[in-house]
């Protein structure tokens, strides 16, 4: 019995396989910020569906953010959020669209409605075309010559609840279910995107490793 090793081959093809092993992680570092745009993306969609049903569930907290009589609905949401990849990580950052919907009894909108009730800014209503102001109080019609001012115009369960919403997103739901429930953590914790490519590594070396790693970091994101 006898056992014939091609040493030249041999020494060829490892030497290919730890070059498609580094190529790899390269691919992987070259394809990082397009995993995390794609990551951010998704997160916002998320984050956004997340805030509609916290606010269909308790309307007292974030009406505010929502044009009026339409908390909750994703058409008239008076919030967006942007992402910005840094590094190695993705900034996501809150901001307040103006209101355009009339409140009843109101002829103009809300100027900066969903950030003033947020910010638990005061409000000095003047009258403008009378000299006489006229509003609702408690279900009665009061009539004033006085500016009225609203020291808390969202009311205290108003104050500061997007900002609490939003981190309890990313402190609590983002970590402990997202993640999972998209299929993100599992699909990093398996990259079988690499022995899938060892073959085509093992004659192609670096490049391919390069290639593979971009494919399998790129595509990583929810709905797998």
């Amino acid at each position: 019995m006898r056992a014939i090793i091609n040493d030249k081959k041999f020494a060829r093809d490892m030497k290919n396989v730890i070059d498609y092993s580094l190529g790899f992680l390269d691919g992987i570092q070259n394809g990082k910020a397009q995993f995390l745009n794609n990551l951010g993306k998704n997160t916002i969609e998320v984050l956004k569906q997340y805030i509609d049903t916290m606010a269909r569930v308790d309307q007292q907290m974030l009406h505010h953010v929502y044009e009026w009589n339409k908390v909750g609905s994703p058409s008239a949401r008076l919030f967006d959020v942007q992402h910005v990849v840094r590094g190695n990580g993705v900034t996501f950052i809150p901001s307040f669209r103006q209101s355009t919907s009339l409140k009843q009894g109101s002829k103009v909108p809300f100027k900066n409605k969903a950030a003033i009730m947020e910010n638990g800014v005061s409000v000095t209503i003047r009258p403008k075309t009378s000299t006489v102001l006229a509003f609702e109080s408690q279900g009665e019609m009061v009539f004033t010559r006085k500016e009225v001012t609203v020291s808390d115009p969202g009311g205290q369960l108003v104050e500061g609840a997007f900002e609490k919403a939003f981190d309890t997103f990313f402190r609590a739901y983002f970590s402990q279910a997202f993640l999972y429930a998209s299929g993100v953590a599992d699909y990093l914790k398996n990259p079988i995107a690499f022995k899938r490519g060892l073959k085509s590594g093992k004659s192609g070396g670096r490049s391919v490793g390069k290639k593979v790693g971009y494919n399998w970091i790129a595509r990583a994101g929810v709905g797998r």
